[in-house]
């Protein structure tokens, strides 16, 4: 009988046995999802909530009225994952809180204006969400329909919020395109944090 033929049933054994221990293996992990890259609105809100509990001196660079000739002061006082509050204090006015939330498709800000009893000041809530992606530290928020029936001649206004990380804070407006409003903030400049908005005490 020749030799390979003698070793035949050894090697079918040996092949059987290693087939079978193979199938016995665990089946390899599966690979982790891709991460989702953060979009620049997730990006923006993200260094807006750094800033959180802190309050900042500012100036009007640019306004069209009366009405902020004395010290502002930002304060970034509330942070929730889908809202974020930021009272602006001009000298002992406590009538306005900037409110951005996350929207299914970007962002809003609101502008919640209050009288000093605490009731909805009767121009109130305008704004505007964001249109375009933007970008991590730049935001800009064009007039909604609600303005825009609130406020019929602030139906073309752009606000825009520019952060430049660790410098600055700059909230800007245009109407007609031309600049109409800008307030600068230093990041450098932190102050104690001030009194509640009106409407807002104890919260």
């Amino acid at each position: 009988m020749p030799h390979w033929t003698r070793l035949a049933p050894v090697l079918l054994l040996a092949f059987t046995t290693a087939a079978a221990s193979g199938c016995d293996r665990a089946p390899a992990p599966e690979a982790d999802p891709p991460e989702v890259a953060e979009s620049p609105q997730d990006q923006f809100f993200a260094q807006l909530t750094a800033l959180c509990g802190r309050a900042f001196r500012g100036e009007a660079l640019l306004v069209s009225g009366p009405g902020f000739e004395d010290e502002m002061i930002m304060h970034v006082r509330r942070c929730e994952p889908h809202e974020i509050q930021i009272p602006l204090h001009v000298g002992e006015n406590r009538s306005r809180t900037w409110i951005i939330t996350r929207t299914a498709d970007g962002l809003r800000l609101k502008h919640d204006h209050r009288l000093q009893d605490g009731s909805d000041d009767p121009v109130t809530q305008y704004g505007g969400d964001t249109t375009e992606p933007g970008t991590p530290t730049r935001q800009s928020f064009p007039a909604d329909a609600f303005t825009a029936e609130l406020l019929p001649e602030a139906a073309t206004n752009v606000w825009t919020i520019t952060i430049y990380p660790g410098e600055r804070l700059v909230y800007h407006l245009t109407r007609h395109g031309e600049p109409r409003a800008t307030f600068e903030f230093d990041l450098t400049d932190e102050v104690d944090p001030p009194p509640p908005p009106w409407g807002y005490e104890g919260t």
